[in-house]
C-alpha cells in the first residue's frame, strides 16, 4: 500500500511539472508550480513512512528522502517567485 501511494504522488509530480512547463498563462504555470508542491510534500511523507518503519535498503531510502527533499525546495522557490508580479 506504501508503494502505491508514493508511486502515485511521485509520478504525478512529473506529469504536473510537465504541464506546468506547457502552461497557458502565468496564472496557470503557478497553479501548476501549486500543485506539483504539494505533490512532492506528500512523496516526502511516504518516504519518511517507509524510513519510520525501515523499509528497504536503508542507503537507498536517505538518498531518495535527500532527493525528495531538494526538490521541494526548488519547486517552492519557483513557485514563490511565480507569485511576484512582472
Amino acid at each position: 500500500m506504501l508503494g502505491y501511494q508514493l508511486l502515485r504522488s511521485g509520478t504525478s509530480v512529473g506529469a504536473n511539472y510537465r504541464e506546468a512547463n506547457r502552461a497557458a498563462s502565468r496564472k496557470d504555470f503557478t497553479h501548476k508550480i501549486n500543485i506539483v508542491e504539494k505533490e512532492c510534500s506528500e512523496s516526502n511523507y511516504w518516504l519518511e513512512l517507509f524510513d519510520a518503519e525501515d523499509l528497504g535498503d536503508r542507503a537507498e531510502r536517505r538518498w531518495l528522502l535527500n532527493e525528495s527533499y531538494e526538490l521541494l525546495a526548488i519547486f517552492t522557490s519557483i513557485g514563490k517567485k511565480s507569485k511576484i508580479k512582472k
